[in-house]
């Protein structure tokens, strides 16, 4: 089993925690708030009221035994800091702390720590992203200009197939695979449920309703959503 810590419950750690329990993890939620540490106890494996920034305190807990520590204190950067070095100094395998902003991010990394989350930032620029261009759902940004989009399927796209768009040739983009919306019945209720369609084949019609995960460039994305619009 994965086993994890998390420090700062907030609710971004609230959230980290929840979704790596969920996942069937192993986690140590840690909070110097008891009604923090409360409010997460029944969803995790640990939870624990501690100062992060006491070395003593952290090795009571066994925290050196975890795969990985992620500090997610949002409120307070100098706590998260304290903390982060005291878990480098119980020479933690792999520590991820969280960055509100550059500067912490520039802080973080003359410290020693590769990886870093920065929640509000990441926010920001999708939230820009979708705005600018409705037809994006969602991005995940890659190195080298690359990205990973969540588009919904254009006009001039519905009811073609994947061969005759020419995604490879035409955009330089290549199809990961399609949400597609399925008719199903659920407690006797008739119910749309979206549902992952796999490897798409190259004869795979695009309907109007479905999600296209695409992967490239982004002015390849770009010109993709403009011609087809």
């Amino acid at each position: 089993m994965n086993k994890f810590a998390v420090v700062g419950m907030g609710q971004f750690g609230i959230a980290i925690a929840q979704s790596l329990a969920s996942r069937g993890a192993e986690v140590l939620a840690i909070d110097n708030k008891t009604e923090r540490v409360e409010y997460i106890k029944d969803e995790v494996a640990h939870a624990v009221a501690l100062d992060a920034t006491d070395l003593k305190a952290l090795q009571a807990q066994n925290i050196q035994d975890v795969d990985a520590v992620i500090v997610a204190i949002g409120e307070d950067f100098e706590s998260l800091l304290m903390s982060t070095v005291q878990l480098m100094e119980l020479e933690i395998t792999r520590i991820i702390a969280r960055a509100a902003n550059a500067q912490q991010r520039m802080i973080l990394q003359k410290l020693g720590i590769k990886e870093i989350l920065s929640p509000e930032e990441e926010v920001g620029k999708n939230l820009a992203e979708t705005l600018l261009n409705p037809s994006i759902r969602s991005f995940l940004p890659l190195p080298d200009g690359y990205k990973i989009v969540e588009v919904n399927t254009p006009k001039r796209v519905t009811g073609r197939s994947i061969a005759d768009i020419g995604l490879r040739k035409k955009y330089n983009l290549n199809l990961i695979t399609i949400k597609r919306m399925f008719d199903e019945v659920q407690d006797g209720k008739k119910v749309k449920q979206e549902h992952i369609i796999g490897v798409p084949r190259a004869d795979t019609l695009l309907y109007e309703e479905d999600i296209i995960l695409l992967l490239g460039k982004a002015k390849d994305v770009e010109r993709f959503i403009q011609l087809n619009q």
